[in-house]
């Protein structure tokens, strides 16, 4: 089983930023190329989640790494807590509708597995339901990737001290007060919770596609390691475009 605390959240030594962000534009730019094949193609579609800590950088992950991308095949949906509708369903009726059509490429900022994250820290679902889920869950993404849906899945990995740092620039830095939310804090105070938690889900839900940590101390490195993952996934399915 994996453990969290025995994983780095800093980048390798061999690593540094410069050279990191040099990679990244050469990235960005083979991902417009693939995007636009994956598009004619309409073969395959890919659908990258993003889960992590309150602060891991799932917006800025979005912001940087996909801002080559033709907006026209790239959607974003964050799964914040769902409304009062959506609790009248079951807890994929929200995410079904936002699953990407063949040629799109759709990222969800935070995700389905909030179901199984949040009642669990909060005890709101008994334990008999919230072990269903990750079954549902397996079945939901097999279904997926019979339909030709390739998926990635990553765990942007933060230290504590890094977490809370990030938190504190919420209140002090002033183009970033808006997205201060005094949950926040709170959700922080079950970082243990949390961390035992996400070991399971990596556990029980590796099945179709395996889960891959991010260092994500450092934005730069982070960046590059999931751009550079998106870019292998992408050629490794050898897209032509159509006669």
């Amino acid at each position: 089983m994996i453990k969290l605390t025995t994983l780095p959240t800093h980048p390798d030594k061999s690593f540094d930023k410069k050279s990191s962000e040099t990679e990244l534009e050469s990235l960005k730019e083979d991902m417009f190329k693939l995007q636009n094949l994956l598009f004619a193609e309409k073969k395959h579609s890919i659908l990258i989640i993003l889960q992590g800590m309150d602060g891991s950088g799932k917006d800025g992950t979005i912001r940087h790494v996909f801002s080559s991308m033709n907006p026209m095949g790239v959607n974003v949906k964050a799964f914040k807590a769902p409304t009062e509708e959506e609790r009248e369903h079951d807890f994929l009726w929200r995410v079904h509708p936002q699953a990407p059509a063949k040629g799109m490429i759709q990222i969800f900022n935070r995700s389905y597995y909030e179901d199984i994250l949040v009642p669990t820290i909060h005890k709101t679902i008994n334990k008999k339901k919230l072990e269903r889920r990750y079954d549902i869950i397996n079945s939901f993404e097999q279904n997926l990737a019979d339909s030709g849906t390739i998926i990635l899945k990553f765990f942007l990995h933060i230290s504590k001290e890094e977490q809370t740092k990030r938190i504190k620039e919420r209140l002090d830095v002033p183009h970033k007060k808006w997205k201060y939310d005094p949950a926040d804090s709170a959700e922080a105070m079950h970082w243990k919770g949390f961390m035992k938690l996400y070991e399971k889900i990596f556990e029980r839900c590796d099945k179709c596609f395996p889960w891959q940590i991010v260092p994500a101390d450092h934005k730069w490195y982070r960046n590059l390691i999931i751009a550079r993952e998106i870019v292998k996934t992408m050629k490794g399915l050898k897209m032509k475009y159509p006669e």
